[in-house]
């Protein structure tokens, strides 16, 4: 048995990420003392009891640095105006416990890339750092300082570094930033049990994930709106979690369901509800472009669900790369609804292909190689 100490940034934001992070926690655990740094006030086994991960909570060592959970409520508070956080939060830890480190075997980032002093496993959902050498790089205005401070340098990305990815796509874009291309590794996303028949689904849509801006979701209101002018009678049900960092947008979403009867939005709904909704509707929606692999539109598949998604980024892996479920615009968006629904047909992805047991060997045996 190893001592291995996992960092990540922070739980706060509710997503993809730290459904990685929980599972490897939990895939750890088995073999492994596992030890959790991070800087959030989220608790991690209300998130695993919601993202339905079995994870073993008491013994599970959780530390935060001193002041972290006031920082974290600070932070999320302020996101408005703070803008992105996620290498903000790394360096800041990465700071707080780095003389901690050299007390384990071997440390584990599920959250992104990160320079260490001591041979790690880092799993990257996106650079974190050095966004400036993107095309498309938005890692706010300070991210060249966070990355003096806090990204690795590519040489220091050698044997003693085990680097995986979330998607081809994230790994292509990690290799642009660093010249190393990481192995790909897909986050857990399991099949539902229970998942209704196609000819027992109602005629709706589904959008799961975090209400926040990057997801679009007005997009996906306009996209309902335009496939009911088609003649559709689909409704829409948007289900997430709502961190207090996007608390205005939620309103806002909030405002455009309260005009349209067709729209409901339910935030942090449980677990079992939101299985519910996957197992009893035909469609699942993405709108974010250039997803980083798109846990949601995996889960969509998984449900037995058509999915939906933009045209760029990790989730066309998640479909295949099928023209008629990938789109480039709203409007494009509109006509592959409408003819979907018009159509009728069944979904014909298999929902095991991310399974999670998949993930945890995957994890287990990186960590186990690193060693």
């Amino acid at each position: 048995m190893a001592r291995v100490a996992i960092l990540h940034n922070t739980l706060d934001f509710q997503g993809g990420a730290d459904v990685v992070c929980l599972s490897a926690c939990a895939a750890l655990q088995a073999e492994h003392s596992v030890t959790l740094y991070t800087i959030s006030e989220s608790d991690p086994g209300d998130l695993a009891a919601r993202f339905g991960i079995d994870l073993d909570t008491a013994s599970l060592d959780v530390r935060m640095p001193t002041g972290a959970e006031p920082l974290a409520r600070m932070l999320s508070a302020g996101a408005p105006a703070v803008g992105p956080q996620l290498a903000l939060r790394s360096v800041l830890l990465r700071r707080a416990v780095g003389r901690q480190l050299g007390a384990f075997d071997l440390v584990v980032s599920t959250a992104n890339e990160v320079s260490l002093p001591t041979p790690s496993v880092q799993y990257v959902h996106y650079p974190q750092f050095r966004t400036h050498r993107l095309p498309d790089g938005d890692g706010g205005g300070l991210n060249r300082v966070w990355s003096r401070l806090g990204a690795p340098r590519s040489d220091d990305l050698d044997d003693e570094t085990t680097l995986l990815a979330n998607s081809a796509w994230t790994a292509r874009v990690t290799e642009t930033v660093y010249g190393v291309r990481p192995s790909v590794l897909h986050p857990p996303v399991d099949p539902i049990a229970g998942r209704n028949a196609w000819g027992e689904r109602r005629d709706g849509i589904v959008v799961v994930g975090r209400l926040a801006p990057d997801k679009r979701i007005g997009d996906a209101v306009r996209i309902v709106d335009g496939v009911r002018a088609r003649g559709h009678d689909l409704s829409l049900q948007v289900v997430g979690a709502a961190p207090r960092s996007y608390r205005r947008y939620v309103r806002r979403v909030e405002s455009m369901a309260d005009k349209r009867p067709y729209v409901t939005v339910e935030q942090n709904a449980p677990r079992a509800r939101l299985e519910e909704l996957l197992c009893t509707h035909k469609y699942g929606l993405n709108c974010k472009p250039r997803e980083h692999f798109g846990m949601s539109v995996a889960e969509y598949v998984a449900s037995g669900m058509v999915a939906f998604a933009p045209d760029s980024g990790g989730q066309r892996e998640v479909l295949n790369g099928r023209e008629n479920r990938l789109f480039g615009s709203v409007d494009e968006a509109i006509d592959l609804v409408a003819a979907a629904a018009a159509a009728d047909d069944p979904p014909v992805l298999p929902p095991d292909r991310f399974g999670s047991e998949r993930f945890r060997r995957g994890i287990s045996d990186a960590v186990a190689r690193a060693l």
